[in-house]
């Protein structure tokens, strides 16, 4: 399982937000779970799916094993959780 953590901090709401993504989505969900990201904070419809996270939990995520990664990964990431989501969402459709 690989868990990632950009360096994206973003100010929002008196807070510095970043982005957590995985290889798949069963582990972006089971390992934002285990830190007690709340699941308000997966973006689904965004133009990749991803969880908000604060650098506060961004701190937590690495200590459990999320690897910081550059720009290249987290495109990388994005793009495979985008078609898994769209994969899901089409098979819930058909079945």
């Amino acid at each position: 399982m690989a868990i990632y953590v950009d360096f994206v901090q973003i100010e929002f709401k008196g807070y510095k937000w970043c982005h957590m993504l995985a290889d798949t989505l069963q582990e972006l969900h089971e390992f934002a779970l285990l830190i007690e990201v709340d699941q308000r904070l997966f973006h689904r419809h965004a133009s990749y799916p991803h969880y908000d996270v604060t650098v506060q939990m961004r701190a937590t995520a690495i200590e459990y094993g999320a690897i910081p990664a550059g720009r290249k990964k987290i495109i990388e990431c994005a793009k495979k959780l985008k078609v898994e989501l769209h994969e899901q969402i089409a098979q819930s459709k058909n079945g």
